[in-house]
């Protein structure tokens, strides 16, 4: 039995095994980039998120000294009110 290749077997031997280094760098190379990209997609929605978080806050912070600003304003009514009435009395 011979167990050594003949040229064109060795030729075609070498062809596969460049394929498949070929395939792997390939497949290799377009996960890493896959991977790349949905770092870059959760980095962007991290900033958006952020934003948002930042624009609420200061939306609460607004609405809580409106509230407040009402409620000194009602109680400052209630005693002039108050203070009124005492003196119709």
């Amino acid at each position: 039995m011979n167990m050594y290749l003949s040229e064109f077997e060795e030729i075609i031997a070498y062809i596969v095994c460049i394929c498949i280094v070929i395939g792997f760098i390939v497949s290799t190379y377009v996960e890493i980039k896959n991977t790349v990209a949905e770092e870059k997609q959760k980095q962007f929605e991290k900033t958006e998120n952020e934003e948002k978080i930042k624009t609420l806050i200061n939306y609460f912070k607004a609405k809580k000294k409106l509230i407040d600003t009402v409620v000194e304003i009602e109680k400052n009514n209630a005693k002039s009110t108050s203070k009124a009435t005492k003196e119709d009395l």
